[in-house]
C-alpha cells in the first residue's frame, strides 16, 4: 500500500492543513521530540504537487532534528510548507489561519521563518498561537535569523580551511556563493570583507548585480556556478546542488553553505569524500539561526550575546564531524548523523529519571 506513510522515516506526526476561503495548503512534519518540542522554520513556495511539497517538508524537519541535535539545542525536528506564491497569495488571513493549525498541536511544534516568510509574517502568526518564534524585536522577538545563519556559515567556512589547508583566513580564497538572498548576501559581505575573491550567482539577476556591485563580486551565470574553479563552492539558495549530474562538473576542494539539504541522495556525501571534496554537512553549518530563535524559548527570552556566542561555536561543532570523520573512516555526513545520535540517545533516555511535578 502507498500514501504518505510509505515517506516516513521515523516521523511522528504530519498534519495537513486547509482553509478554503483564506486558500490556506500547509502541512507540518514533526520528525522528532526526542529532546523536546519540535521547532523548525515555514517555508511557503509554489510547489508543482502536493508529493513535493510532502516530501520536502518531510526531508526539511528530519535535518532539523538532527541540527539541533549537533547545534546543542534541547528542541526536536519540525518543519513546515506552505503551498502558494509568498508574492500573491500570503495575506493576513491565510498567516493567521495558518497560525491557528500550528496552535492546534498544543505545543508539540514551534515554527519560525524560512524561505518566503519573514518577520512580520511571523508577527501576525503570533496573533493566533504563542507556538512562534523569529517575530521582529519590536514584538519581542529575535527579529530576522538570516543574520546569525550568515554568520554561523562564515564561521564554518573558516573551519573547513582549517580542516583542508592547516589554516582558518579565508583572504585571497575564490569562493563561488551560490543564491544571494537573505543569508547569500550577508555572507558575501563576510568574505569580502576578510579579502576572499567571491564570484556569486542567482536566479534574481537583479539581486546578484547588487550584491555584485556592493562587494565587487563576479557574477556568474546560476547554472554555472557550481562549476566555477574555485576553492570553496558554497551552496546557498535551494537544495539538492549536488547530484548525479552536478558533482562530476565541481572543481573546487570545500562544499559548504547554508542550503539545505545540498545533496540529492546522501551517499553523494561518500562520492565526494572520493574525490577529495571536503564535505559540510548542511545542518551542522547552517544551525546559527535555529540557534538563535531558539534562545527565544530560553527562561528570560531572547539575549543576542548569548546567541551570537552560541553561534560562533558553529565552527567548533564542525571540527568536532571532521575529527570523527577521520577517526572512524567514514564521510563528513555520517559522521555529523553520528554525533546527532549520540547525543540524541544519552539526552532523551534522562526522561526515565523521573522528577517529581515535572514528569
Amino acid at each position: 500500500m502507498r500514501g504518505p506513510f510509505a515517506a516516513f522515516n521515523g516521523h511522528e506526526q504530519v498534519l495537513y492543513g486547509a482553509d478554503d476561503e483564506s486558500g490556506l495548503r500547509c502541512i507540518i512534519a514533526i520528525h522528532s521530540t526526542a529532546l523536546g518540542p519540535a521547532l523548525g522554520g515555514t517555508r511557503m513556495l509554489p510547489y508543482e504537487s502536493e508529493e513535493d511539497a510532502l516530501e520536502d517538508v518531510l526531508r526539511l524537519s528530519e535535518a532539523m532534528t538532527y541540527k539541533a541535535a549537533v547545534a546543542g539545542i534541547d528542541t526536536g525536528g519540525g518543519k513546515a510548507v506552505i503551498i502558494g506564491d509568498p508574492e500573491t497569495d500570503k495575506t493576513e488571513a491565510l498567516l493567521r489561519a495558518y497560525g491557528r493549525m500550528i496552535g492546534s498541536l498544543g505545543g508539540r511544534y514551534t515554527t519560525a521563518c524560512d524561505v518566503g516568510t519573514y518577520p512580520d509574517d511571523i508577527a501576525t502568526i503570533l496573533r493566533e498561537t504563542p507556538h512562534a518564534v523569529g517575530a521582529p524585536p519590536e514584538e519581542h522577538g529575535s527579529g530576522d535569523s538570516g543574520v546569525s545563519t550568515a554568520l554561523g556559515t562564515y564561521e564554518g567556512l573558516r573551519a573547513c580551511a582549517e580542516e583542508r589547508w592547516g589554516d582558518p583566513r579565508l583572504g585571497g580564497k575564490h569562493v563561488a556563493v551560490q543564491g544571494v538572498g537573505k543569508v547569500g548576501h550577508r555572507l558575501v559581505h563576510h568574505l569580502a570583507e576578510e579579502g576572499a575573491r567571491v564570484s556569486v550567482a542567482d536566479v534574481d539577476e537583479d539581486r546578484a548585480a547588487r550584491c555584485a556591485e556592493e562587494t565587487r563580486a563576479e557574477v556568474v551565470a546560476p547554472d554555472k556556478i557550481h562549476a566555477v574553479d574555485c576553492d570553496i563552492f558554497s551552496p546557498n539558495a535551494l537544495g539538492e546542488v549536488v547530484t548525479d549530474r552536478t558533482i562530476g562538473e565541481l572543481s573546487c576542494e570545500i562544499v559548504a553553505g547554508a542550503a539545505n539539504n545540498q545533496l540529492s541522495r546522501a551517499d553523494l556525501a561518500d562520492e565526494l569524500r572520493a574525490a577529495g571534496i571536503l564535505y559540510a554537512p548542511d545542518y551542522v553549518i547552517n544551525a546559527g539561526g535555529l540557534i538563535q530563535v531558539a534562545d527565544e524559548l530560553r527562561p528570560g527570552g531572547y539575549q543576542e550575546p548569548r546567541a551570537r556566542r552560541r553561534v560562533a561555536r558553529i565552527g567548533d561543532r564542525l571540527r568536532e564531524v571532521f575529527a570523527l570523520s577521520r577517526q572512524e573512516d567514514v564521510s563528513t555526513e555520517e559522521a555529523a548523523h553520528r554525533v546527532a545520535g549520540r547525543r540524541i540517545h544519552a539526552i532523551s533516555r534522562l526522561t526515565t529519571l523521573r522528577l517529581p511535578g515535572r514528569d
